[in-house]
């Protein structure tokens, strides 16, 4: 788990803090130090970072600044568990919130169910292209996708955001949901040119057994192991929820990862799409292929 220390607490007390909150957490810290708060809050802003910890020794206060848009299960764990161990150790705890979350949103889930609802959307409905419209063209299959994934992205932020009032949705959103919809539909696809009905099988593994676990939109990634920690942010539902995360709460400092993952995911499906179809179609008989 990331932190920022700032301030000119000994080493050995820092030290000996760290181990008894990670103790405490049940998490292994990464201290990084900076010269001045400014840096510090910078690397909170970039995500970089899930708290800064300000030392003051000439009046043994301690000043706990959290983020709770990173991360609500991270910033919960740090407000719980660092003022009692400072407080053993002789200093005042301060908690302050620097990111808070939107109060339509008070446990920051909304971001993790729109996009369940988005990647469940995205390959049910190619799964339904492929049962009701399979006579469609590969560019048409992948024209539709396209199409009911901009449907299905506005309709999931005009439910959360107008409807509901959980999120102040912005337009990036918008752009989040339907480049996921769009790449879970086509990944569905692809595995559905490649192995006919079992498709549903790799699609449902990858996208919900294992994607959602470690999307780090429930439990946020410091709190994961590591292994699926790194596995989440590679995955099309772990980048959707970075993505997301960083549209709603912090607009300026957008990260291009996840989108290329998106991205990555998409073209990597579309391709493979389209060369199983261009093979499917050399092996059928000459009347065949023509009608």
């Amino acid at each position: 788990m990331p932190i920022a220390v700032v301030g000119s607490m000994p080493a050995a007390q820092v030290a000996q803090l760290e181990a008894e909150l990670a103790t405490a957490m049940g998490s292994a810290l990464r201290v990084h130090r900076f010269a001045d708060h400014a840096s510090a809050s910078a690397a909170l802003q970039e995500q970089e970072v899930f708290a800064v910890v300000t030392t003051s020794p000439a009046d043994d206060t301690v000043t706990l600044e959290l983020s709770s848009a990173s991360g609500q299960t991270v910033a919960t764990a740090l407000a719980q568990g660092l003022p009692p161990i400072a407080e053993h150790a002789g200093y005042t705890v301060r908690v302050e919130d620097l990111n808070p979350l939107q109060a339509g949103d008070p446990h920051g889930l909304t971001i993790f169910y729109m996009t369940i609802a988005s990647v469940v959307v995205g390959f049910v409905g190619a799964a339904q292209l492929g049962v009701n419209a399979g006579d469609l063209r590969p560019g048409e299959r992948i024209a539709c996708t396209a199409a009911y994934a901009l449907l299905g992205g506005f309709a999931i932020v005009a439910t959360v955001d107008w409807l509901l009032g959980a999120l102040e949705l912005p337009f990036r959103s918008w752009a989040v949901l339907a480049l996921t919809m769009f790449t879970c539909g086509m990944v569905f696809t692809m595995f559905h040119a490649l192995f006919g009905r079992w498709a549903i099988l790799p699609t449902w593994g990858i996208m919900i057994l294992l994607g959602n676990p470690t999307s780090g939109g429930s439990v946020s990634w410091p709190l994961l192991p590591r292994l699926l920690a790194t596995i989440g942010g590679w995955l099309p539902p772990g980048a959707s929820v970075n993505a997301q995360h960083t549209a709603v709460y912090f607009p300026h400092h957008q990260h291009l990862g996840p989108w290329l993952v998106l991205a990555g995911w998409s073209a990597v499906a579309v391709g493979v799409f389209l060369a199983a179809q261009r093979r499917s179609d050399n092996r059928r008989p000459a009347g065949a292929a023509a009608r």
